[in-house]
């Protein structure tokens, strides 16, 4: 009888999975360390042809970072599989450490905004641009913040 009065135990509904989204999250954002982050583009339509430099994230200290954030958030998505979900959520840190490392990289002193572009009509155009891997990076952090914090959310 005085089994029957004591509560159940509460179970989340979503079970292990957003600790299985942030190690797949994290993971990805470890890939996305290795594509290009941004290049120098040269274009002519004088020769209709352009000549492009690309930037991989891991070539920059701050790409390096991001590789390293990323692996955290895997580790922190093993251990909220292998332990307990809720440890999933420590990955909000290298999360939010990948999004100021990204925004850093394009604001910062050697980013792309210290950089010059010159247009000499239709003959000459060369100009800073940033590159898909850029904001593959940046959506991957974003999303092992937001999954982070839904480890925290019971229902």
């Amino acid at each position: 009888m005085a089994e029957d009065l004591k509560p159940a135990p509460t179970r989340s509904r979503l079970g292990r999975g957003p600790a299985f989204a942030v190690l797949v999250a994290g993971a990805l954002l470890a890939c996305c360390a290795v594509l290009p982050w941004a290049g120098l583009q040269a274009t002519s339509s004088l020769f209709g042809a352009g000549v492009a430099s690309d930037v991989r994230g891991i070539d920059d200290p701050l790409g390096v970072y991001t590789l390293l954030a990323g692996l955290t958030a895997v580790g922190c998505g093993v251990a909220g599989l292998l332990a307990r979900p809720r440890l999933a959520a420590l990955a909000i840190v290298p999360g939010s450490v990948a999004v100021f490392v990204l925004v850093t990289f394009v604001m910062g002193d050697g980013g792309l905004r210290d950089r010059v572009s010159i247009h000499l009509g239709d003959l000459l155009s060369i100009e800073p641009v940033i590159r898909s891997g850029w904001f593959a990076a940046l959506a991957c952090a974003v999303a092992v913040v937001l999954l982070s914090v839904l480890t925290l959310v019971r229902r």
